[in-house]
């Protein structure tokens, strides 16, 4: 079982940039990308609250969990 991560996703909606999503969220472009890539083995729920708030959106629009 996996976690998928969907911030590509959300971000395409609002049609926003990583580096715009990255600076109001408080990351570096670098680690939205391990998040955008599927390589971050953790989030903090601090972090999942600010691109939440950020996105407008629900913890369950930004993960996602998919059975292997």
């Amino acid at each position: 079982m996996s976690i998928v991560v969907r911030v590509d996703v959300e971000l395409a909606k609002r049609k926003m940039s990583v580096g715009e999503f990255a600076e109001k969220v408080g990351l570096t472009p670098a680690n939205v990308a391990v998040l955008k890539n599927g390589r971050a083995k953790a989030v903090r729920f601090s972090t999942l609250e600010a691109m939440c708030r950020v996105l407008e959106c629900q913890p369950g629009d930004l993960l996602e969990w998919v059975d292997d």
